[in-house]
């Protein structure tokens, strides 16, 4: 196991000192920011997507679920296509190379993108021209993302110390969410005009920023790729899966982000139907979901005293499966609205009696969501080669995003099948039982590693 640098005062890991210094260096900080911006820009302009449609188009809780399901599973199936080329072209090329053309891509998207959002604010040709074309985008998007997430962690091993890898994850997981914070906020207060010329802006800094990672050339030998994206993929997570806390870790890491998916997808429809609240309030949910990831991202590397380990996993997932459930209570308690029929805006909604308990719930689940998920993805960064980092990290994703998309279509079916939102969630807090009997798993097979 891998320990970061200890302070002269008493020997206690230092985790402060190197999350400083790793954002003062450029081994890291020109991945940070570009990382940032890209999380930044994905939530910007899918958000303002979903916002514009729930709120402006759609007057049905069943169309209003069905499109947000919809989007979900438009961004996350590139994931499951094409991580497997991802992966092999992370590890057998230039991952400083490949993030300049990865950015560059994104301000075309962008373009298309923005396109659709200034059509959709003009009201025009919004089923047949406008609609289409963000879909378009934000499935390119996704592709845009599939090509990047392999890099930003594979890398993370190359440029880091031993010590620092922790605190490196840590800190790209944590500005992820700060990035998603900031996207939503800005995605639910300003008009889908500024929406569409403000994606274009970031897309263009990405770049600017990209273009400042240090080369991070192949570290292994150089194999040929493999273009046929299932015989691939089928083969990467077979080869993959064969390391069982790698395995133990991937299927861990899917329960989460299938009960993320579900969560993201239903907190605007549940935020307009069942609470009778404005964007502005679905968007404070998404952000005080993504502060608490934040919050549970740093904490770990604390509690872990920059040791990679899956000890605080089992715990931290059963604690937000009874945040989920109390969540679940909250909204089913939540009294209906005395106003003429308007939805609250935060001011008003803030000051209901039961809108700190449904906000503290919330900030629970997101909180032990990062305590969960941070030294799983950090395992699949360090128990490994590091010239197979990249390839496992596209594994992780294809069954990740194999999951987000169930996760979206059984939303979805629950929704046809007449499930309402406060049920769906109470059936989700019971997937943690499994989450946590997965993260168990391998805490009793990392500790078995460890008596070899």
């Amino acid at each position: 196991m891998s320990r970061p640098p200890v302070s002269k005062a008493g020997g206690i890991p230092d985790i402060m000192t190197t999350t400083t210094q790793l954002i003062r260096t450029r081994r890291f900080l020109p991945l940070f920011v570009t990382q940032l911006l890209g999380a930044f820009n994905d939530n910007l302009f899918k958000n303002a997507m979903v916002l514009f449609v729930v709120y402006e188009v759609y007057q049905s809780e069943a169309q209003e679920a069905r499109f947000s399901a919809l989007a979900s599973a438009v961004f996350i199936i590139p994931f499951f296509l094409l991580s497997a080329l991802a992966g092999q072209l992370a590890d057998m090329r230039d991952k400083a190379l490949l993030i300049r053309i990865i950015k560059a891509c994104e301000i075309a998207i962008m373009l298309v993108g923005g396109a659709g959002l200034a059509l959709a604010w003009q009201g025009v040709a919004l089923d047949g021209i406008a609609i289409p074309l963000m879909l378009l985008a934000l499935f390119a998007m996704g592709v845009h993302s599939t090509f990047f997430g392999p890099i930003k962690y594979a890398i993370l091993p190359q440029h880091l110390k031993e010590g620092e890898v922790l605190s490196g994850t840590g800190l790209v997981e944590a500005g992820t969410y700060i990035a998603v914070l900031a996207g939503t906020i800005v995605a639910g207060w300003i008009s889908v005009d500024a929406a569409a010329i403000g994606v274009i802006a970031i897309a263009c800094i990405g770049w600017l920023a990209g273009r400042q990672v240090p080369a991070a050339p192949p570290l292994g030998q150089v194999e040929p790729l493999d273009y046929h994206v299932i015989r691939a993929s089928v083969r990467l997570v077979r080869t993959t899966m064969q390391d069982r806390r790698v395995f133990l870790a991937i299927c861990a890491i899917s329960f989460f982000w299938a009960i993320g998916t579900v969560l993201f997808v239903q907190f605007p429809p549940l935020a307009k139907n069942m609470l009778m609240a404005s964007k502005e309030v679905a968007s404070l949910f998404l952000v005080i979901f993504s502060v608490g990831v934040a919050l549970g991202s740093m904490a770990i590397n604390a509690l872990l005293k920059g040791t990679v380990s899956a000890r605080w996993s089992p715990i931290s997932v059963i604690g937000m499966g009874v945040s989920l459930m109390a969540f679940q209570q909250v909204c089913r308690l939540w009294p209906p609205h005395s106003g003429d029929g308007a939805l609250m805006d935060v001011g008003t909604f803030v000051v209901q009696p039961l809108a700190v308990p449904l906000m503290l719930t919330l900030l629970g689940i997101a909180v032990c969501g990062g305590i969960f998920v941070v030294p799983l993805y950090a395992f699949l960064t360090t128990f490994v080669e590091k010239s197979q980092t990249a390839r496992t990290i596209a594994a992780n994703n294809i069954v990740n995003s194999g999951a987000m998309v169930l996760g979206s279509l059984l939303t979805g079916l629950m929704t046809f099948l007449g499930i309402g939102v406060a049920q769906q969630l109470l059936i989700v807090s019971l997937c943690c039982v499994a989450s946590a009997w997965l993260a168990h798993l391998l805490f009793k097979a990392e500790v078995a590693a460890e008596a070899v």
